[in-house]
């Protein structure tokens, strides 16, 4: 998967660097695969057998999911203070049995209030194993170079349909729907608890210094223009995303195509993400912060954009769709870098929960608002258009993340691409290396 062993990844775990655990980065590649498999993708396989059992609404039973969704966004804020103080290990260990008790909550709800009770509990399991506190996990351990110990925990986690979509509806061939979920409940919990338990007890080190413009703390940052508007366009984003991600299957089927080239596009879609994914290290090598943002979120809308404007034929549908996801998959890493790159990692846990969580409940009302937008549009087409207009106004946005344009400097924005992590800032002096450190490494701050 990646080169462990070398310092340019920064995953040099056994040369005697502790703040590495050797176990971390295949440990969190399991369980993200698990977690999601479980606690995310099984829901969708087992929902019409729910609705069919127990004569719920599908619209009801979504609604409890999607209540889980937005009860991890808010819950990510407080879990990232917590990772930024004391690290990854009790929280997601406590996240995976938290998780575990939640679907064998939802697997016995007789009625209603329980089930939605039981997603409300998953959403906070959510909130402590899925990709937010890996990635604090991942940035903190693995500083200055983070990437492909990101990259490497994404393609695992990028593959948790392929795996567990058709293992769980395996699963429901032979068993009633609550069965299957306590099958998986006992698999979540005797696979991921363990798992963070005994592979993140490495010591929680200092947060490495950030870039030279990042002087502020959490809360200087939290109220600057930069942070409030990459929020904004990580929201409009995410909200497009999720939209189009639901909404294609509709689409296809409205334009003529069978359930089964709707299904194949929407799973080719997914391989084009696990592609894109593999191809941001190079791209975050050659483009700045700002500027690589600005492209993705662009490229994202030109992808919703083509799937309006191009009827057919089937096979250049299935290139847009694998695109699209290649965008989706460079997306999720943006996100998971975009702190680090402006403001250091100090406060990652903490300012990467206030990033996400606007865009995380955007992502859970998106299926909803889109197909209530559809019908009041006329199709899925214009929706997609609309969809569109909504991730280019997004990328307007993006000119003024960079924490320079917050501060003038003789009447000219400061410039933050010059100073992002892996890029020398002209205007800082060269520091000397020290006995056990590296030129290009940041010193390490104090405190956590």
């Amino acid at each position: 998967m990646t080169d462990l062993g070398t310092r340019e990844d920064g995953a040099a775990t056994g040369s005697g660097d502790r703040s590495r655990p050797r176990a971390a980065l295949p440990a969190l590649c399991l369980t993200q695969l698990v977690s999601w498999g479980i606690v995310y993708y099984a829901f969708p396989v087992l929902n019409p057998r729910i609705t069919a059992a127990t004569g719920w609404s599908a619209g009801t039973t979504t609604a409890a999911f999607s209540l889980g969704l937005v009860v991890s966004a808010l819950a990510g804020i407080r879990v990232g203070r917590i990772l930024d103080r004391r690290g990854p290990r009790a929280v997601m260990t406590i996240g995976s049995a938290l998780g575990a008790v939640s679907l064998l909550v939802v697997a016995t709800a007789p009625g209603l209030p329980l089930f939605f009770a039981g997603w409300t509990l998953a959403g906070l399991a959510m909130a402590a194993t899925f990709y937010q506190p890996a990635f604090a996990a991942l940035t903190r351990w693995w500083a200055p170079h983070p990437i492909r110990a990101l990259t490497a925990v994404t393609l695992a986690g990028g593959l948790a349909s392929t795996v567990f979509a058709p293992l769980t509806a395996l699963l429901a061939d032979h068993l009633s729907w609550r069965h299957t979920y306590l099958v998986l409940a006992a698999v979540l919990a005797v696979v991921t608890v363990p798992a963070h338990a005994l592979a993140l007890r490495a010591p929680w080190p200092d947060a490495p210094a950030g870039p030279a413009h990042a002087t502020d703390g959490a809360a200087d940052v939290r109220r600057s223009r930069p942070f409030l508007l990459l929020a904004a366009a990580f929201t409009l984003s995410a909200f497009a995303m999720y939209a189009v991600v639901v909404a294609l299957v509709p689409l296809l089927l409205e334009r003529g195509y069978t359930a089964h080239q709707a299904a194949w596009a929407l799973g080719l879609g997914g391989a084009g993400q696990t592609l894109g994914r593999t191809l941001y290290a190079s791209l975050a090598r050659r483009t700045g912060v700002t500027a690589r943002t600005a492209v993705l979120i662009v490229l994202g809308g030109l992808t919703t954009a083509a799937f309006a404007a191009v009827p057919g034929p089937y096979a250049l549908l299935v290139t847009v769709a694998i695109v699209a996801g290649a965008v989706r998959g460079n997306l999720t890493l943006l996100q998971a870098t975009a702190v680090t790159d402006r403001w250091g990692a100090a406060h990652y846990g903490r300012l990467s929960g206030l990033l996400a969580a606007p865009a995380t409940t955007a992502a859970a009302l998106a299926p909803f608002a889109g197909a209530a937008l559809a019908g009041q549009l006329g199709g899925y087409g214009p929706l997609f258009a609309v969809l569109a207009a909504v991730s280019l106004a997004a990328a307007l946005t993006t000119p003024w993340t960079a924490p320079g344009t917050a501060r003038r400097t003789g009447g000219r924005p400061r410039d933050a691409e010059a100073e992002s992590p892996g890029r020398p800032n002209p205007r800082e002096p060269r520091v000397r290396a020290t006995p056990g450190s590296t030129p290009d490494a940041p010193p390490r701050a104090a405190g956590g």
